[in-house]
């Protein structure tokens, strides 16, 4: 039986799911005008989500998109950012992509807020350690 279009959570999770979807978009939108290649979109593995793969000059990019609703809350946006998470889906990928796995590798951030550029966060994190 499907859950009750009532309770107070499936709304709320509804519209954090579609601004989700939206700034994936928009930050897909702004690595593109970077020449940027989105070599896929929202990789669900068993051990997490990757919302963007990217690719330029033979660096393969995984990218985390936070969105706010204050540019100013970067900060809590970074912190928020499950780096061990994005790495295990991360190796997840590259076991079932293996062409992607002699390129180098990097992981960015994208943070959205309303009415501010988007903020690239270029090589945010380190994978060593997090294994």
């Amino acid at each position: 039986m499907p859950p009750s279009p009532s309770k107070p959570g499936n709304s709320f999770r509804r519209f954090a799911e579609t601004s989700g979807r939206r700034g994936e978009m928009w930050a897909a939108l702004f690595l593109r005008a970077q020449l940027y290649r989105i070599v896929a979109t929202r990789v669900k593995t068993p051990v997490g989500e990757i919302d963007l793969i990217a690719e330029r000059f033979g660096v393969t990019v995984f990218v985390e998109v936070k969105s706010r609703s204050f540019s100013h809350q970067e900060g809590e946006a970074l912190l928020a950012v499950n780096r061990r998470r994005i790495v295990r889906a991360a190796q997840f990928c590259l076991t079932r992509h293996p062409k992607l796995a002699p390129t180098d590798l990097r992981f960015d951030v994208i943070f959205l807020a309303p009415f501010a550029w988007p903020r690239h966060i270029v090589n945010a994190f380190d994978a060593t350690g997090l294994s």
